[in-house]
């Protein structure tokens, strides 16, 4: 195996638990390879643009909608308890922000949850600029797509279009977005052409009902197929 430079950061392989790391105590352990330890000027440099009052503002309103997101903090940190679902702490989170309009980016796969996390917005207070991702009736030959890769061959199949989503809501001027059940690039593409910063409520999968970390959780047992080598 390839030894890897201490200069690339490699959290997922630290050795010591959350409470032993020095990235979460004064007087933490870390490996070789640790950012926190080596990366200091990178760190530096980040708390640079945390400076920014814009960058500022949002980073310590994330940080306190992260802490109201638990319950009977007050009894300690072995007693508090998560109680409130994402879809809340998006509200919560753009109320603190003080974003009056919202941008719901969605996948047709999902037009009913669409519909109901438009609603649900709505009643909090919000206005919500919904964009589906097949609008403009855009063919898949268009960006080279051949009829043997279509989901559907032998007839028109709508390509997913991420970038007017993005584009129409920077035109609707959406003060933050919302990605619903994108597929895996349209998503990198919204973020890439969005104006308005963006959070996801749900990421695509097709097989686990949009619970990615389903595959995680099993992969050492139903699915350890997919330990095999790709094809």
């Amino acid at each position: 195996m390839q030894q890897q430079s201490t200069e690339m950061a490699s959290c997922a392989d630290c050795p010591f638990k959350n409470p032993d790391r020095i990235c979460m105590a004064l007087d933490g352990k870390h490996p070789e390879n640790c950012p926190t330890a080596n990366q200091g000027g990178v760190v530096d440099q980040a708390l640079k643009e945390y400076e920014k009052p814009q960058i500022r503002d949002f980073a310590r309103e994330a940080s306190i909608q992260e802490g109201e997101g638990y319950g009977d903090r007050e009894k300690g940190y072995a007693c508090v308890r998560p109680i409130k679902p994402r879809i809340v702490e998006i509200a919560e989170f753009a109320r603190r922000m003080n974003y009056t309009r919202l941008g719901l980016i969605f996948c047709a796969g999902l037009v009913r949850e669409g519909k109901v996390v438009a609603e649900f917005y709505r009643s909090k207070g919000f206005e919500v600029a919904s964009v589906l991702c097949k609008v403009g009736q855009v063919p898949k030959e268009t960006i080279g797509i051949l009829d043997e890769q279509k989901i559907a061959s032998g007839r028109h199949e709508t390509m997913c279009n991420p970038i007017a989503q993005a584009m129409m809501m920077n035109k609707a001027g959406t003060h933050f977005n919302i990605l619903l059940g994108l597929c895996v690039g349209h998503d990198s593409m919204v973020f890439k052409y969005s104006a308005a910063p963006c959070t996801v409520l749900a990421a695509k999968d097709r097989v686990f009902g949009h619970n990615p970390l389903a595959a995680v959780y099993t992969m050492d047992s139903y699915y350890r197929y997919m330990k095999q080598p790709l094809e």
